[in-house]
């Protein structure tokens, strides 16, 4: 699932970025439900709970993420250096992987 959002163009910094967002929205849900319903403070606090337990999926998704970037690019890098390699009419050493 990961690779496939990796692939669809979905980075790192926006899952953070929905976390935090998730987070402030959870804080305003909690304040409009607080004052503009008349259902009390516990309904209130169900709405707040419910929206603030969005963000640590978000972040799990971002360090998901961010973990998918860096093989990628660790991945692209390698295989640069060995395609130089064998377009020189060298052999690549495997010493450093």
């Amino acid at each position: 699932m990961i690779n496939m959002l990796h692939k669809m163009g979905v980075r790192s910094n926006a899952m953070y970025m929905a976390g935090l967002a998730s987070i402030g929205l959870s804080v305003a849900s909690w304040l409009t439900s607080e004052t503009l319903e008349d259902a009390g403070r516990d309904r209130a606090d169900r709405w707040g709970i419910f929206i603030g337990q969005w963000a640590p999926t978000f972040f799990a998704v971002g360090i998901a993420l961010r973990i998918e970037e860096t093989h990628t690019d660790k991945r692209s890098m390698e295989q640069e250096t060995l395609s130089e390699s064998y377009s020189e009419g060298r052999m690549p050493s495997r010493a450093g992987v």
